[in-house]
């Protein structure tokens, strides 16, 4: 099922098309005195109560909308758009539900308003979350077809165009359906240009013409052609939707157009489509688009005009277009006849070019990497592996990869041999050349360390010293060692700064293991606790707030001054992973609360907003969340009484001995999907996940419940145990790395049918 919302400062042509489409059926009213009232009679209502507002969205316009093939009745299309309704926050707003017939899928409209009686406006905030959770929440619970989990690559698919129909009604249907096309457009694209938008909406049937008056505004009107003899007037673009008029999107352009990244984006994709030509001798013109996307994940497609190729068009990651042209004259396909005028010559790649050398060099270290990575016991540095290493060691990984299938496809049959003559070639060439490479960049490394260790010891981040050897926790969490006035790293020898500290004794307790992936963020956070100024400073993921779970021992050492900014900026860091977490669940603001309840978290309210505090980090210790999360929260009619249920839930929490970060890593192992590793968490260490009960049964549907089973008929050996708990605080890129990025779960309502204009940031029941 997809969600559409619009808002609009008025209802009476969004009313006229719902109630007035042939076939249009109404399957009830919310909120009002009676079922029987005839729809002109809401529609005075409706007016009525919504201009008791000056805002912008006094109402609101939502379709639900069925998959191709799937059926509802009518009577359970209604439960659905109420409960819907209910958890949009609309529950208790006047609104009509009717049924369509006009498209192939089945659909409602709901047309309903933002303001209540009492003259005040509904919090809206955060609609496209609330939107995405309470539409998967009801496809669960009614059994209806998911809507797409993972953003869409190909173009977007039209569900209807208006019917072959004249008459005063005509455009009603094709201003809807211009809505849809255009927003959609405007969100997936960051367009510059009149022109541009109108290349982009031609494959969807939609012309358009624009005016300038005397005063220099700019005019924009919209016409559709759906080629079967029906063409639509042209209607302003104001009377489409307010912000697809000529002046608003003229402003939106502006913006793209001046943007300080434009320059960089296009100096990027010009040169990854120079290098693409260097690598080539022949490009079949057809076989481009293949090519760049293998090569480069660089998205083109051909410009075609009575099947002659005219250029091509760059759909950029960017989400910027280009056309081949506007980048550089010199990669116009016109001007590259060298590459592309060979007739019908097959695609190959000239073996005898610099860039295919280069290539070589970089499948070899691309292999050395991953080999590196993949090694069950990753004893001593990359530069010690590679040196460990010959040609048969790696060839096996580096058939498998990506570039070498990419190369092979593309060198002709009677030059293979010499590929592969070339990579043995090249082989020690290179493996001496990276030796060098990583060599220094671990001295830089190293020394490093040893700069950031002066500079905690100096702050005092820590109680630490030379007496006891306590030192030697800062050196471990740091993924070094100390040994005969020599700084090293843990796992190797090989290079080594002097440090004249005298003989120190070993500390009792000592962390059995430490992770790399922790390693480094711990190394982020002593570098930003070390500056001054938080600006510019390495950004910090969701694992920062388990550091003292990780080094215990070096954490219960902070200074009570850096401990309270470390909690707030590990505080930060959790909560921005754990909204994007939240998302698929959050139906309202009081969601937000229960789902940080649920894992530890609460919130306060005072004369500068909300705060978040945890139970697994000092009283004192909190983060200010931004001022647009708090209007959210505010949004929540007893905020009061919400605010006040918070205190049993985290005392359960408390009484219980939850407080142990042991209980939230479970938790953020689960929504990471890393179900072997919380299975054992569950079974072997006894731990419970701090998480909302529905979150849990998600992941329990989603295939934690075979891996419990599958660990508990396990019989594993203590050296197998001994493996698994490493695993569990074992991270590396995936959690922990410094070029990790965590990404938002793909929301279709947003990212589909909502207002391209409106930036938007980023069942209650106890934890298990």
């Amino acid at each position: 099922m997809i969600a559409k919302i619009i808002y609009g400062e008025t209802c009476t042509g969004t009313l006229n098309y719902v109630l007035g489409k042939e076939g249009m059926q109404v399957l009830g009213y919310g909120n009002t005195f009676s079922q029987s009232i005839s729809p002109k009679f809401f529609g005075s209502v409706l007016h009525f109560q919504g201009q008791r507002n000056a805002t912008k969205n006094r109402y609101a316009h939502i379709s639900l909308n069925l998959p191709h093939g799937e059926h509802l009745d009518d009577k359970t299309f209604y439960k659905i758009s109420e409960e819907y309704m209910e958890n949009m926050g609309f529950g208790h707003q006047p609104y009509v539900v009717v049924r369509h017939t006009d498209t192939k899928h089945e659909h409602v409209h709901i047309v309903t308003t933002t303001v209540k009686e009492d003259g005040k406006v509904l919090g809206i905030f955060n609609s496209h979350r609330r939107s995405m959770a309470t539409r998967q929440h009801l496809e669960k619970k009614y059994g209806l077809t998911p809507a797409p989990t993972t953003r869409r690559k190909e173009q977007l698919r039209i569900l209807r165009l208006p019917e072959l129909q004249t008459g005063a009604n005509a455009t009603q249907g094709t201003r809807y359906y211009l809505q849809d096309v255009l927003n959609t457009i405007n969100q997936r694209y960051k367009v510059r240009s009149f022109e541009e938008l109108a290349r982009l909406v031609r494959p969807y049937h939609i012309e358009i013409k624009t005016t300038t008056t005397e005063s220099g505004r700019m005019g924009v009107m919209y016409g559709l052609d759906n080629q079967n003899g029906y063409r639509t007037s042209f209607i302003n673009g104001s009377e489409v939707h307010r912000n697809l008029s000529g002046p608003k999107l003229q402003k939106v352009f502006d913006i793209h157009s001046k943007s300080k990244l434009l320059q960089m984006h296009r100096k990027r994709l010009l040169k990854q489509i120079e290098t693409t030509y260097d690598l080539f001798k022949a490009i079949h013109p057809y076989e481009l688009e293949e090519v760049l996307k293998d090569y480069q994940d660089i998205d083109i497609k051909l410009d075609t005009k009575e099947n002659v190729i005219e250029g091509y068009t760059v759909y950029d990651k960017s989400t910027y277009v280009f056309r081949s042209r506007e980048l550089s004259q010199k990669i116009r396909m016109q001007n590259r006849l060298d590459i592309f005028g060979n007739g019908n010559q097959p695609t190959r790649i000239d073996t005898e070019s610099k860039q295919f050398k280069l290539e070589i060099q970089k499948l070899i270290k691309e292999a050395f990497n991953t080999s590196y990575l993949k090694s069950p016991k990753q004893t001593g540095l990359l530069s010690e592996h590679m040196m460990t290493k010959n040609f048969g060691d790696i060839g096996p990984i580096l058939i498998a990869s990506k570039k070498y299938i990419f190369l092979e496809r593309y060198i002709p049959k009677s030059r293979q041999k010499e590929f592969r003559t070339a990579l043995h070639a090249a082989f020690p060439i290179v493996r001496k050349r990276l030796y060098e490479l990583e060599t220094k960049k671990e001295k830089a490394a190293l020394q490093g360390k040893f700069d950031l260790i002066g500079k905690v010891l100096k702050n005092k981040i820590f109680n630490v010293g030379t007496e006891q050897g306590s030192v030697r926790l800062l050196f471990q969490a740091l993924g070094v060692k100390y040994h005969d006035n020599q700084l090293s790293f843990t796992n190797s020898n090989r290079h080594t700064v002097p440090v004249e500290l005298g003989k120190l004794s070993f500390p009792k307790e000592m962390e059995n293991y430490v992770s790399s992936g922790f390693v480094r963020q711990n190394h982020l956070m002593l570098e930003t606790l070390s500056e001054k100024s938080s600006e510019n400073t390495p950004k910090l993921t969701a694992t920062a707030m388990f550091l003292p779970m990780i080094f215990p021992k070096l954490y219960k050492r902070m200074n009570p001054e850096h401990k309270k900014q470390y909690e707030s900026l590990a505080l930060s860091a959790y909560v921005k992973s754990a909204e994007r977490m939240h998302a698929p669940f959050e139906k309202s603001a009081k969601d937000y609360i229960a789902l940080f309840n649920a894992k530890g978290f609460y919130f306060t309210k005072g004369e500068d907003g909300f705060k978040i505090k945890s139970i697994y980090t000092g009283n004192e210790s909190s983060y200010t969340l931004p001022k647009r999360t708090g209007l959210y929260l505010n949004s929540i009619p007893d905020l009061a009484r919400v605010l006040q249920e918070q205190k049993p839930i985290i005392k359960n929490l408390l009484e219980e001995g939850r407080n142990d970060l042991k209980n939230l890593w479970a938790g953020h192992l689960m929504e990471r999907g890393l179900y072997d590793k919380v299975a054992y968490m569950l079974t072997a260490e006894n731990v419970r996940p701090n998480l909302y009960r529905e979150v849990i049964l998600h992941h329990m549907d989603n295939g934690l419940r075979p891996c419990l089973v599958q660990v508990s008929q396990r019989q594993s050996s203590i050296k197998r145990n001994r493996a698994l708990r490493k695993g569990v605080y074992a991270i590396g890129n995936f959690l922990g790395g410094g070029s990790y990025i965590e990404k938002e779960m793909f929301n279709g309502f947003k990212d589909e049918f909502t207002d391209f204009t409106k930036f938007k940031k980023k069942d209650t029941g106890p934890s298990l």
